[in-house]
């Protein structure tokens, strides 16, 4: 039997306390939940625990204070079955935090906290080989961190998975060169390009601009990717679901899709994969605690694309 594939994920950890209301506020005031819970998330850590759950071995690259939130928060992470030993615990700082509303219809609103000085820049990786991992995945997060791991797998010849997601132009910029894969969320591309483009306008546009994978999500609208060799963008439809919680479902995408990359799965079949294992989490409240297992993912793909099956 083939060994599981191992992964690095560089970014985020929070402390996410999600509460589910009927609506999102509008106005200022007080309002009831009709659920809720606290869990230790964050994009590059809710990636990490989503590509557990599908069968890679996870270690998680981030930064946290030396607060007993920070305690909670590895705690948490290491019960999910992810190698926390590379977290740094920055003296002095506070872990961050998110407070997250979810509507009857699945959208939220995210409110997050980091402290700058857990974000300060790495001076060096935590490891001393980063070919000992298949693949990487770096959020935006901690730029500093994800700059050093994605160049050193590109170096290593291993996949250098950039999560483009929102944030300041000039990180975007730093990252998107460092990257072998880079799949962008569309409020990214409207960063990165600077203009209301559609999906498969941004997505050859992005390709354009970088000699990577390129792929841009739209939730529902399904995903565009560029195929080089036919000098064009493909799309993958989003499987149709009755969404419950798109928290984190982004992160889940990004999570399976590394997981399809280092098992050499094609491309295509890779991002669904990934648009499954995305569909299934929409299903659950709870943000990255609706992450799906290997089996249900699979089911997905098959009953979705059954040519694949």
């Amino acid at each position: 039997m083939a060994r599981p594939v191992r992964l690095l994920s560089v970014g985020a950890l929070t402390l996410d306390t999600i509460l589910r209301v009927e609506s999102l506020p509008t106005h200022q005031g007080k309002f009831i939940a009709s659920d809720g819970v606290q869990v230790a998330s964050g994009m590059a850590t809710s990636a990490a625990c989503a590509a557990h759950r599908l069968g890679a071995e996870m270690s998680l690259w981030a930064s946290a204070g030396d607060d007993p939130v920070g305690d909670q928060l590895i705690a948490g992470i290491e019960a999910e079955g992810v190698d926390c030993s590379y977290v740094r615990r920055v003296n002095g700082a506070r872990s961050a935090l998110a407070s997250i509303l979810v509507d009857a219809h699945g959208e939220r609103i995210i409110v997050p906290f980091y402290d700058t000085r857990a974000q300060t820049d790495p001076e060096a990786l935590p490891f001393a080989d980063i070919s000992a991992f298949d693949a990487v995945l770096a959020d935006v997060r901690w730029p500093g961190a994800a700059a050093l791991a994605l160049k050193a797998a590109r170096a290593a010849n291993r996949p250098a998975i950039l999560d483009a997601d929102t944030a300041p132009l000039a990180v975007l910029e730093q990252l998107l060169p460092l990257a072998s894969h880079i799949i962008a969320s569309e409020p990214a591309v409207r960063i990165i390009c600077g203009q209301a483009l559609d999906l498969e306008t941004a997505c050859a546009d992005m390709a354009s601009r970088t000699d990577a994978f390129v792929a841009v999500t739209g939730g529902v609208a399904g995903t565009w990717w560029f195929d080089r060799a036919a000098g064009s963008a493909r799309h993958v439809a989003a499987p149709s679901i009755k969404a419950v919680d798109t928290l984190a479902a982004g992160d889940v995408f990004h999570g399976a899709f590394a997981v399809g990359l280092a098992e050499a799965m094609p491309v295509e079949r890779a991002l669904r994969f990934a648009s499954a294992a995305a569909a299934l989490k929409c299903l659950r409240f709870g943000g990255r605690l609706g992450a799906p297992d290997r089996a249900e993912t699979l089911a997905m793909v098959a009953a979705t694309w059954p040519e694949t099956a």
